[in-house]
């Protein structure tokens, strides 16, 4: 498979964003997310990535065909959930850049697509004279009765790069498990590095 990479702005930005919308809600509908969501929350989330020069969006494509997206942008400016989790632990906000999501489609994994996405937005935090690159993972329990039997962790991949889990950085989000009737709260564990 040819895949080629490209960071998206101005128009091109704006006509990904419904298809990273729906690989969005494709792609963390599987575990550990299990995220049951809709496009208008998606649209709304997505929206801040629109003229925000401090944000990227990079598109994974096969041929025209976006197969793939990572996104990015100053600790800041992304949610306030955040600051609470990132003061208990002693770390500035100005100094992070959070990796927000890297979604690809199953059939498209193990061939190094994930390290060009945090290769393109480690890159990127660097430019902005950031410091530090994070990002959240949901905490499910080992015993969770939908972990499927053939789940690989991608915690192996996080630590090669360089990534390990910051003592006290937990942020709550509610949200729709697959097969659920309402929302319920859910921990995230950040993981930092260096720059």
């Amino acid at each position: 498979m040819s895949v080629a990479l490209r960071r998206l702005r101005a128009k091109a930005l704006d006509e990904a964003l419904p298809e990273v919308a729906r690989l969005r809600l494709r792609v963390f509908r599987e575990w550990p997310y299990l995220y049951d969501g809709d496009m208008a929350y998606e649209t709304g989330y997505l929206e801040p990535y629109r003229n925000n020069a401090s944000a990227i969006l990079i598109g994974a494509f096969d041929g025209d065909h976006l197969i793939g997206a990572a996104t990015g942008m100053t600790m800041e400016d992304h949610a306030d959930a955040f600051s609470t989790s990132f003061g208990e632990a002693g770390k500035e906000m100005t100094d992070i850049f959070y990796c927000a999501e890297s979604v690809l489609l199953p059939e498209y994994r193990g061939q190094g697509i994930g390290h060009q996405f945090f290769d393109m937005r480690e890159d990127h935090a660097r430019g902005l004279g950031r410091a530090i690159c994070a990002f959240c993972a949901v905490i499910r329990h080992a015993d969770h009765p939908q972990r499927p039997d053939e789940y690989r962790s991608l915690e192996p991949f996080w630590r090669k790069r360089g990534y390990a889990p910051l003592a006290g950085a937990v942020a709550q989000f509610h949200w729709k498990d697959v097969g659920q009737a309402a929302q319920s709260a859910k921990s995230l564990q950040f993981w930092t590095r260096a720059l």
